[in-house]
């Protein structure tokens, strides 16, 4: 192998190396350009509540939108899937309502109040 071979393979592989080195960085950039966008666009959301219910479940809630037109979802998150179990609207103009008491104390609640025997 000559030397000019040697140095144009050891290049191109120096070259590779630095663009895979870059390629996060740039993936960073372009993430937060992106997210940069969004929140420009008036785009915004908010986790309120989240409550697990199990390894690796949630029930979380979240508000998207802005002024009148935000809505608040109720997700049901596992570690493979994310479902909307319930859209809490509110209309423009409306009261703001008093906050939900805890999920967890309504639970215990019901638990108490249940007759049938826990195991």
């Amino acid at each position: 192998m000559d030397n000019a071979s040697l140095t144009s393979s050891l290049l191109a592989l120096l070259l590779m190396i630095g663009a895979l080195a870059a390629l996060p960085w740039l993936l960073k950039r372009w993430q937060q350009r992106q997210q940069g966008r969004h929140a420009a666009s008036g785009v915004s959301a908010q986790v309120l509540a989240s409550v697990a219910v199990g390894p690796n479940q949630r029930v979380v809630t979240v508000e998207v939108g802005q002024g009148s037109t935000k809505t608040c979802l109720v997700l049901g998150v596992t570690a493979h899937n994310i479902h909307c179990l319930h859209v809490l609207g509110q209309p423009a103009g409306a009261q703001p309502v008093a906050a939900p008491p805890d999920f967890a104390v309504t639970m215990a609640q019901l638990r108490k109040d249940d007759p049938t025997p826990q195991p």
